[in-house]
């Protein structure tokens, strides 16, 4: 009889720890989806900041492009004038000085 009721009792007890670790782990397992739900969002934040870093990276990188071919442009059409005026410019040296009379002469 003894024996009865302590086996009555331990599978009571052995019910009651069943069911309490099955409780503690349904809350462990909401805390752990709540957890993995929160890093999906900060995951997902991240993602789209990285992506907009990006795009305007590359924004920024065109148009520092198209700024750098305007300056290169500009810069080749004064060097290309220069070199189109420079005859003109030593022509007009070289002729004063072949026709300057000397100063010292009296």
């Amino acid at each position: 009889m003894i024996l009865s009721i302590i086996g009555i009792l331990l599978g009571v007890i052995a019910i009651g720890l069943f069911i309490w670790l099955k409780k503690e782990q349904q809350i462990d397992n909401g805390l752990h989806a709540a957890e993995v739900d929160h890093m999906h969002q900060g995951m997902n934040a991240l993602m789209s900041d990285f992506s907009n870093y990006q795009v305007d990276s590359e924004r920024k990188i065109v148009g520092l492009e198209k700024q750098l071919e305007y300056e290169n442009n500009k810069v080749h059409k004064r060097i290309d004038k220069n070199e189109n005026e420079l005859p003109k410019v030593i022509r007009n040296v070289v002729g004063h000085i072949e026709f300057a009379r000397p100063l010292d002469k009296k």
